[in-house]
């Protein structure tokens, strides 16, 4: 019936270009440290779209050239975490997860989720190897088709959220999205998202596509603001988020 993306990298071509623009907005650069770090935009843009849906070594090659435009904007941020940039930078994830792994690695829970005895961890150098070839793929070339079906889709983004900002990491290919509805999304106005009659995000939103920019809120959306979350999820499930 629906999915949902959250603080997802979904057009590479789109986001890429926006990391000084966010890094900018948010002080991190000067105007001149953001000019000269887009002038590696092209070349990656050339790249991404020779990696296109389906390349292999042309995608590894795009994602070497287009991440040196990231790692120029954290050469200026500092020790700031890019899930969140209100935060310091601390462990190897930037995050503390020994909790999360402790929990998930108890043979109780094991057996409840079913899983035997896999080992849980926070980030596994296994999985991104083998879905390096993806990083730089365009992944919203299926998306049109599902929104012509009816299928409902949210795309929600945390706004302190660097390495996959709600500004180009979301709301610039959703806005730029060819779709059937695309004019009248673009056209819609954006609304306050309310909880407990305080305002938790601004969400844009017409017909199956909704785009919600969640307030006080890095990456790691539902751990922010875990209220504003289930609130989010319960309401777009229903059919009431933009009610």
């Amino acid at each position: 019936q629906g999915f949902a993306i959250g603080n997802g990298l979904t057009d590479p071509a789109v986001q890429y270009g926006a990391y000084a623009d966010f890094a900018l907005d948010a002080g991190i650069l000067k105007q001149s440290e953001h000019d000269r770090i887009n002038k590696a935009l092209p070349l990656c843009e050339s790249a991404i779209k020779l990696c296109g849906t389906k390349g292999k070594l042309s995608c590894l090659a795009a994602y070497v050239v287009c991440n040196t435009i990231f790692t120029s904007v954290m050469a200026h941020a500092g020790d700031a975490n890019y899930y969140d940039i209100r935060k310091k930078c601390e462990g190897s994830l930037c995050y503390d997860f020994s909790n999360l792994e402790k929990y998930l690695n108890q043979k109780s829970v094991k057996a409840s989720l079913g899983v035997g005895d896999l080992e849980w961890v926070s980030c596994s150098p296994r999985v991104y190897t083998a879905m390096l070839m993806d990083w730089m793929r365009n992944l919203e070339v299926g998306i049109p088709a599902l929104l012509e079906d009816g299928v409902k889709l949210l795309v929600y983004a945390g706004e302190y959220d660097l390495i996959c900002n709600w500004l180009a990491g979301n709301s610039r290919w959703v806005h730029a999205m060819e779709w059937s509805g695309r004019e009248e999304f673009v056209s819609s106005p954006e609304v306050p998202f309310e909880v407990d009659s305080s305002e938790a995000g601004l969400l844009s939103s017409y017909g199956p596509l909704s785009f919600l920019k969640v307030h006080d809120a890095g990456h790691m959306v539902p751990m922010d603001q875990p209220k504003a979350s289930l609130e989010m999820l319960k309401r777009w499930m229903s059919g009431t988020l933009s009610e």
